[in-house]
């Protein structure tokens, strides 16, 4: 093996850990993304009140 096809090796290699750690770190910005907006979505949600509930009574003798 000649230096240049080594160099070259190298780089690939680097460029190739490179490009896994970016992959790596934007799935874990994601993640948390996704659980801060499933926990803000969550907390917004609150039970719509019955349209009718307690407004009528139904009594039969």
């Amino acid at each position: 093996m000649d230096i240049s096809s080594m160099m070259n090796a190298q780089a690939r290699q680097l460029q190739h850990t490179v490009s896994l750690s970016l992959m790596q770190s934007a799935l874990s910005t994601q993640a948390a993304q996704s659980i801060n907006m499933l926990q803000a979505l969550d907390s917004a949600v609150q039970e719509a009140p019955h349209p009718y509930a307690g407004k009528r009574v139904d009594v039969s003798v």
